[in-house]
């Protein structure tokens, strides 16, 4: 029963990757988003090879904010977690073979508050920078990144907010996130902060 259940599966998972392939900008071999929450702006939605989304993921690409053109790229061999929100208004690229783990938010935007009399459902979206997720780096679980790049090969920590830049072979911590520890490539071995 398990054998023939793998099968269904497996075939079910192909189906839906060939739906997926028609409707995104790019969609490529052995990729498999499952079950999503929501696709909007599927057609400046990019996935790359082997990239595994799984269950209740909202990904989007939609210019909100005045921008020509919104690009959310997911690099070959990547993992999103489970009910991951990634949200492009402007750019998110996120590298190879990044793992994320469940409930991350990644986003180039956010709510503006610049008017207090007016509630901020009702207020513009506003830009933040482009976002960059480095190869092969690891988000942990409830990570917020907004406008900002974290460098390759990185370890973000559970819970931890990224509003400014983490150089490469770090791992950060904490709300706002600081680096508390970096690899020495001269010295070949971490260095505590």
């Amino acid at each position: 029963m398990r054998f023939i259940c793998r099968i269904f599966n497996g075939i079910k998972n192909r189906i839906k990757s060939c739906y997926y392939r028609m409707v995104l900008k790019d969609m490529g071999r052995s990729s498999v988003i499952i079950s999503p929450l929501h696709l909007d702006g599927k057609e400046n939605i990019s996935v790359g090879n082997n990239v595994l989304i799984q269950y209740k993921t909202w990904l989007a690409a939609k210019p909100l904010t005045g921008e020509p053109e919104a690009t959310l790229k997911i690099g070959d061999g990547s993992v999103i977690g489970h009910f991951n929100h990634i949200y492009a208004t402007r750019s998110i690229i996120i590298e190879d073979n990044v793992l994320t783990a469940d409930k991350v938010y990644i986003s180039d935007n956010i709510h503006s508050y610049k008017n207090i009399n007016i509630p901020v459902l009702h207020q513009p979206v506003e830009q933040r920078r482009d976002v960059v997720i480095g190869a092969g780096s690891w988000l942990g679980e409830n990570v917020c990144v907004i406008g900002a790049r974290i460098g390759r090969n990185c370890v973000i920590g559970a819970n931890s907010v990224v509003t400014k830049d983490i150089p490469d072979y770090c791992v950060a911590v904490g709300a706002p996130a600081k680096v508390i520890k970096r690899y020495n490539e001269k010295n070949r071995e971490w260095e505590n902060f």
